[in-house]
């Protein structure tokens, strides 16, 4: 259960991650089990499933989080570009900032808006402030947020509403050009209005990053992702486009999830 059989929008199938065999404990908890996936290059994948199925878990294996967790261990191999990102000598701070994340609840530092976004840069090292603010318009244009904050930079990024904040932190995201963008429930504390303007985001994002997305919305993943996986019990159960799974499910439980009748 590698790659789906439909090519993406630009007729490309080229793979940015690889995931082989990979298994997640917490302490002896087994959430993860034995996963194998591809995630193709600049598209989006959604990952659904009943809560506490593991697709939160397995998206925090992918740029590392669970690292901070004392009693998480992963087993198996995920690869970026070909490399393993669990690897000995492979530094897990740059492998957060290929493979950046959106969390589900917004949070914004207790600093301005400008501060918020050129943070990843400062604490990596750059004192240009020239490009940090060049970097800064770049990435709030591109999470769709630039024109409704330009004039209020300087202002506490705790002062915008909460779909302004999610896509603050995008922009956040952006800003220390990451190849990858997790996506943990982005919208699910978010109103109606809000949402749409995420998801619209999302559709975006895609030409030009791979983005994994975590939906307990069936509605959302069928409107936003290319391909979808459905985890069932630490499970990778399914694996394929979207349109496809949501229209001919290749397994029963997928099916009965899709359909309504669990979870």
């Amino acid at each position: 259960m590698n790659v789906p059989d439909k090519k993406n929008g630009k007729g490309s199938l080229d793979v940015k991650m690889e995931t082989r065999g990979v298994n997640v404990f917490y302490a002896d908890n087994h959430a993860i089990k034995d996963v194998d996936l591809d995630i193709l290059d600049r598209s989006v994948t959604a990952l659904i499933g009943p809560s506490g199925c593991g697709k939160s878990t397995y998206l925090r294996a992918l740029n590392r989080m669970n690292d901070t967790i004392y009693s998480a261990r992963v087993e198996g191999r995920i690869l970026l570009d070909g490399e393993d990102i669990y690897g000995s000598g492979v530094d897990p701070v740059e492998v957060r900032r290929r493979v950046g994340m959106v969390f589900q609840k917004s949070n914004p530092f207790p600093k301005s808006v400008f501060d918020n976004v050129a943070f990843g840069l400062q604490i990596g090292g750059e004192k240009d402030k020239d490009l940090i603010a060049e970097r800064v318009e770049e990435s709030l244009k591109g999470a769709a947020l630039w024109d409704e904050v330009k004039d209020r930079l300087q202002a506490s990024a705790l002062g915008l509403s909460g779909g302004q904040q999610q896509r603050l932190c995008i922009a956040r995201c952006l800003a220390v050009w990451p190849e990858v963008i997790l996506m943990d429930e982005p919208a699910s504390a978010l109103d109606p209005i809000a949402t749409a303007k995420i998801e619209e985001l999302i559709r975006e994002l895609r030409e030009q990053y791979t983005i994994v997305i975590v939906t307990h919305s069936m509605q959302q993943a069928a409107r936003v992702s290319d391909y979808t996986a459905f985890f069932y019990m630490g499970e990778l159960i399914e694996y394929g486009a979207t349109d496809g799974m949501f229209t001919r499910p290749a397994r029963k439980r997928t099916e009965e999830y899709i359909s309504g009748r669990f979870g």
